[in-house]
This record gives C-alpha cells, sequence and structure tokens, in this order.
C-alpha cells in the first residue's frame, strides 16, 4: 500500500465531510432566515454520485503511485474550492437553497464562471483518479457527473431566475 495515496484519500474524504457539516450549518441557518429549497429530488444522486466515487478510489488507488503532475493540478483545485467556498461564505451549501431577494454572489470566480463550484467539482471528479494513474475511473465518473450536473444546474437556474 501506497501512504501517499491513503493521506491523499484521507485528505478528500475528511474535506468532503467537514464539508457536508458546513452544507447542513450553512442550510439551517438559511433556511431559518427564509431561504427555501429547490430541487431536492436529484440530491440523493449528487450524494450516491460523489459516495461512489470515493468508494471506487479508495477500493483502487490506495495500491497505485502517485502523479505529481496530476496531483499539482488538484492541488489548485483546491484553491478554487476554498475561494468558491469563502466567496459564498454562509450561502454555500450542497443543496439549493435560494434566500428570497437576496443578490447573486458575482465576487470572486463568480466574476467570471457561471456555477464555479461545478467547475471545480468537474475538475476534481477527473483528475483526482488521475493522480492515481486509473483513467478509466476518471472517464467513467466524469460522464456520470456530466449527467447529474446536467440535471443540477437546471434546476438552480430555474431557482435562480437564470435562462
Amino acid at each position: 500500500m501506497n501512504p501517499y495515496a491513503i493521506a491523499i484519500l484521507a485528505f478528500v474524504t475528511l474535506e468532503r465531510l467537514f464539508e457536508l457539516w458546513l452544507a447542513q450549518r450553512n442550510t439551517r441557518a438559511m433556511l431559518r432566515r427564509g431561504a427555501r429549497e429547490h430541487g431536492a429530488g436529484h440530491y440523493p444522486l449528487i450524494v450516491g454520485l460523489h459516495v461512489l466515487w470515493l468508494l471506487t478510489l479508495w477500493a483502487l488507488a490506495p495500491w497505485q503511485a502517485v502523479e505529481l503532475s496530476w496531483l499539482s493540478l488538484f492541488g489548485l483545485l483546491q484553491i478554487a474550492r476554498f475561494w468558491v467556498l469563502s466567496t459564498l461564505g454562509p450561502r454555500w451549501t450542497t443543496r439549493i437553497i435560494v434566500l428570497p431577494e437576496a443578490p447573486l454572489v458575482e465576487s470572486g470566480l463568480y466574476r467570471i464562471l457561471n456555477h464555479p463550484n461545478y467547475w471545480v467539482v468537474i475538475g476534481e471528479i477527473a483528475v483526482l483518479p488521475l493522480v492515481f494513474g486509473l483513467p478509466w475511473v476518471a472517464a467513467i465518473f466524469t460522464i456520470l457527473n456530466a449527467f447529474v450536473l446536467n440535471i443540477r444546474i437546471r434546476e438552480e437556474n430555474r431557482a435562480l431566475g437564470r435562462p
């Protein structure tokens, strides 16, 4: 077993668990302020995809070498992830929660990209398997993620009043 691979997987797993805690905290706070959830029906697909992705990596990656060039790119994606989370602050959540009358966030990466959080997720799902030399895992989960994000982005745009 490769201890570096295990350390990377542990980091990503702990990061995702922290994000679930943060998302739940932010969701509860926004709902108390009068926010509404939209498109909840597809949420189990998102959770299932991410859990299956991580479980697949835990099953295969601990015995693989770590590709430093891909790890560097994954590190840059983590910086972008932190930027997105810090830009949205208490409005960041894993669900589609909309505060009525609240303006859309237009700072940080949101100045230059629509849905930057999803761009980061697309990158992570593709790149982390490549860190471990697993291109077929990257391909399969990138395709599955595309289907789920198609639903998600359509629902989020509708909830935000975007075309």
